[in-house]
This record gives structure tokens, sequence and C-alpha cells, in this order.
């Protein structure tokens, strides 16, 4: 979500760092949230960002975006109300450190240096990982912690699918029945 914020600031021509003016066009659109044929969706002034989410500008500016404590505070309870819709999986570098508290089942999902650099390329995404997690564990709202109950899997030799399988394991392990019912 805070892609979209980032991406709504490079449209509307804001300075990423302009914390005042960032938090001002929050009231000033038309947010919508919700979930569609189990896929959450975000609608601004009635136009979904999907498209733009990925852009460069919205890589570079999304740390400075996602460490204003008004857009947190705008953005955290509509997080949550994802949850009150349906059952959620959702990533975010503070979902279970912030967002979810609370919730039993919490993975922090990392691999090696190199590996997500290669997997961003990989995607056509050019950022740089070793700022941004300075940047994002350095803030002082919602830093990037790894929650003290989360389960750490390292990534780095396993693919998307050996990732789902390990989730879906420790899920096992921790009784979640849905987890034993077979991938589709």
């Amino acid at each position: 979500m805070y892609r979209t914020v980032a991406w709504l600031a490079h449209l509307r021509k804001l300075n990423p760092n302009d914390d005042v003016g960032v938090s001002r066009q929050l009231g000033a659109v038309a947010f919508q949230f919700g979930i569609t044929n189990k896929e959450s969706f975000i609608l601004i002034d009635g136009e979904k960002p999907d498209q733009h989410l990925k852009e460069e500008v919205v890589n570079r500016t999304v740390s400075a975006i996602s460490a204003i404590p008004e857009v947190r505070a705008f953005l955290l309870p509509h997080l949550r109300g994802f949850a009150r819709l349906d059952n959620i999986v959702m990533e975010g570098r503070d979902i279970g450190s912030t967002v979810f508290p609370e919730t039993p089942f919490k993975f922090y999902i990392d691999a090696a240096p190199e590996v997500r650099a290669r997997r961003r390329a990989a995607q056509g995404l050019k950022d740089n990982l070793a700022h941004r997690d300075r940047a994002d564990s350095s803030r002082r709202s919602s830093p990037l912690v790894i929650a003290d109950d989360a389960e750490v899997i390292d990534s780095s030799s396993l693919s998307v699918a050996g990732v789902i399988d390990e989730v879906l394991n420790r899920l096992r392990q921790k009784g979640l029945a849905a987890a034993s019912k077979s991938r589709q």
C-alpha cells in the first residue's frame, strides 16, 4: 500500500520527503479498499494503480513515503480492514511487527543480498536494496524488524514453490488444518 501512496505522490508531483504535502494528499483523493475474487484492490479516485507500482520512481521513493507517520496512520486501519473482509495472506516490511502483531502465523522470508538483487532485476526492478533496508530499518515509525515470534525462512536456495512448501510445512507443525490441504 505504501507503493500506492508513492505512486500518488509521483502523480501529483510531490516531493516524497514533504511529509505535510504527502499527508495532505491523503485527504484530497478518494481511496477505495476491498477484495474481489480473493484478490485485494485499492482504487485512487477510481483508478487502479497496479500497473505503476513497480515503476522505478515508486521503488526509489517508497521508503521515504513509508516513513511518514501520517501515511502509516492512514493506511494501518485499511490494512487491518482486509482481514475483516476475508482470510488473507499479506506481505510487507512491517506486517508481522506492526500491522498484525497478534497473528499467530508470521513468516519473515529473506534471502542473501545478491539473490534478492538478482530476483528484483529479473522482475525489472532497479533499486538499491541495501539503501532501502537501511532506511526502512532505521525509520522512527514502525521500523523494519523481524517480529520476535516470526518464523524465519531463508529463501536463497528455494524456488517460489519451495518457499510455499516450507511455509505450509511450518503451518502444519503449528496445527493449522488448512495447511494440510494440497496446493492447487
